[in-house]
C-alpha cells in the first residue's frame, strides 16, 4: 500500500512539473545569459546618477524601494530570424503568466512596450517593462525593489527626469540595440 501511494505521489509531481513547463522570468535571464543573441546587464540604480538633494521626499522614498535593474536584450538579424520568433514566444508566455498585473501599454519610438508588476498592489517587488520591435529585437528590463509603491511609481519617473545618466556605462546596450 505504502508503494502504491509512493508511486501515485511520484506520478502526481511529474505532472505537475510537466504542466509547468514555462520557466520564471528570472530562469529566462539565467538560461539566456550566455546566448550570444542576448545581451545581459546589471544595473544598479546608483548608475542613474540622481542627486538626491534635488528631489522631493517622495522621489527620495520611491528611490529608496529600488535595489537594481536588470537588462535583457536580443538584437534581431538576418541570421537569427527564427530565434527572434521562437524568444519573442517564450518571452510573451512568461509575460502572461497570471500573477503578472499590468500597469499600462504603450508605443514608443522603439515600438511597442508594456509596463507589468509581480506584488500585491501597495507591495511590488519587481516591475517589468517589456518592448519589441519586429525590426531590430526586443527588450525586458526587470525593476527590482523592496516594497515599490504603484502609486510612488509616477515620482520615480519624475526622478528619472532629474537624473543625469551616464550613457557611457550603458553605451554597450545602446549600441547592442541600434
Amino acid at each position: 500500500m505504502k508503494r502504491i501511494t509512493m508511486i501515485i505521489a511520484v506520478l502526481l509531481l511529474g505532472i505537475v512539473s510537466a504542466c509547468n513547463s514555462t520557466p520564471s522570468l528570472q530562469q529566462y535571464y539565467v538560461t539566456n545569459s550566455e546566448n550570444p543573441n542576448f545581451l545581459t546587464l546589471d544595473l544598479p540604480v546608483g548608475l542613474l546618477n540622481i542627486n538626491k538633494a534635488q528631489l522631493s521626499q517622495e522621489q527620495n522614498e520611491s528611490l529608496g524601494s529600488l535595489k537594481k535593474l536588470n537588462v535583457l536584450a536580443f538584437k534581431k538579424t538576418e541570421a537569427n530570424q527564427a530565434d527572434f520568433v521562437k524568444e519573442k514566444t517564450i518571452i510573451k508566455s512568461i509575460m502572461a503568466n497570471e500573477d503578472f498585473t499590468e500597469l499600462m501599454k504603450m508605443n514608443t519610438d522603439f515600438g511597442k512596450a508594456t509596463i507589468k508588476y509581480l506584488g500585491d498592489d501597495d507591495a511590488i517587488d519587481e516591475v517589468v517593462i517589456y518592448g519589441d520591435n519586429d525590426e531590430k529585437g526586443f527588450l525586458v528590463v526587470r525593476v527590482l525593489g523592496n516594497n515599490m509603491n504603484p502609486a510612488k511609481m509616477i515620482q520615480f519617473i519624475q526622478a528619472l527626469e532629474k537624473s543625469n545618466l551616464d550613457r557611457g556605462e550603458l553605451s554597450e546596450a545602446l549600441s547592442f540595440m541600434k
